[in-house]
């Protein structure tokens, strides 16, 4: 059950929001073993100048298009944490034409006692999932 959250900078248009989240989901399900229709995202659109990212002394070259992807997780190995770095950068550049130096991808661990579905109930731990 991977929560995702997307953070660029206003000026895509919806269809391109959508296109994008839907490529991340894509990605998930392929290669972080996420299960069909357990889709839980959260895409935020900041102004101009509030999103900033720079390069880490790589030599990174950033855009206005900059994408940052935070996925809380529990129990991806370092592999699918890797494989899923290059299937979104290959399929975020395919699809919606971003370059892959303006992807920016943060995987955050959770543990089955730190989700809550509804109800005031933990599913994981009381056996619903």
């Amino acid at each position: 059950m991977p929560l995702v959250r997307i953070d660029v900078t206003k000026g895509r248009s919806p269809q391109a929001l959508r296109e994008l989240a839907d490529v991340v989901q894509e990605v998930l399900e392929g290669v972080f073993a996420a299960p069909p229709h357990d889709r839980y995202q959260v895409v935020t659109e900041h102004p101009p100048g509030q999103v900033i990212c720079e390069d880490t002394g790589l030599g990174l070259r950033r855009t206005d298009d900059l994408v940052l992807l935070q996925v809380t997780q529990q129990g991806r190995s370092a592999e699918q944490k890797k494989a899923l770095y290059a299937a979104l950068a290959q399929r975020l550049e395919e699809r919606c034409g971003l370059a892959p130096s303006d992807l920016v991808v943060s995987v955050v661990a959770s543990s089955p006692e730190d989700w809550s579905f509804g109800m005031g109930r933990a599913q994981f731990l009381e056996g619903d999932l």
